[in-house]
């Protein structure tokens, strides 16, 4: 068995300089372009601390709130409003789901997880981002509103009874026979 032996080329003065200086380069293109890349973020700072767990998506929150634009105008605003957390825009709804009952915050949100290049009203312009102060109050799963839905129908139901003349609830019945 022979072996052929194959004369190796000296590396030029530079190359591996050159060669790490490239793979160094490539590497900060791309955590430049992930930086580039990254997704906006709301901005939460607790004014005063909650206490429990957030609520989730599903559950229903009450909430003080008032909403500003960056020059400070205010363009809305409420007292014991109730929301569903996934039926806000989506920068509200992240925030209120790193709340705690009793806590205040403030939520700094960009246009991007607010109403985007899109104007919702007279208010608030397109590409505006927002700043809301919101204190949670209290938030219900939906099971349990849909609990006190169907008790305050019955309560519904049995005070229209009561008024259209049905049989009063606490009046014995006489005793059958008499």
């Amino acid at each position: 068995m022979s072996v052929t032996a194959v004369p190796i080329q000296p590396v030029k003065k530079g190359t591996l300089i050159t060669l790490w200086v490239g793979i160094a380069l490539a590497i900060l293109l791309a955590g430049g372009l992930a930086w580039a890349a990254k997704l906006p973020t709301i901005e939460i700072t607790t004014v005063t601390e909650g206490k429990g767990d957030p609520p989730q998506d599903g559950d229903v929150v009450l909430v003080n709130y008032k909403g500003t634009l960056a020059d400070g105008t205010e363009f809305d605003a409420g007292q014991q409003t109730p929301l569903q957390v996934s039926g806000v825009v989506p920068g509200f709804s992240e925030g209120l789901k790193k709340m705690q009952k009793g806590g205040k915050y403030t939520l700094e949100i960009p246009s991007e997880l607010a109403y985007g290049s899109t104007s919702p009203g007279p208010g608030i312009p397109a590409n505006a981002d927002l700043t809301f102060e919101v204190e949670l109050i209290d938030f219900k799963s939906e099971e349990e509103i849909r609990a006190m839905q169907q008790q305050m129908q019955q309560m519904q139901m049995q005070q229209q009874m009561q008024q259209q003349g049905g049989m009063p609830q606490g009046i014995p019945l006489p005793p059958p026979g008499n």
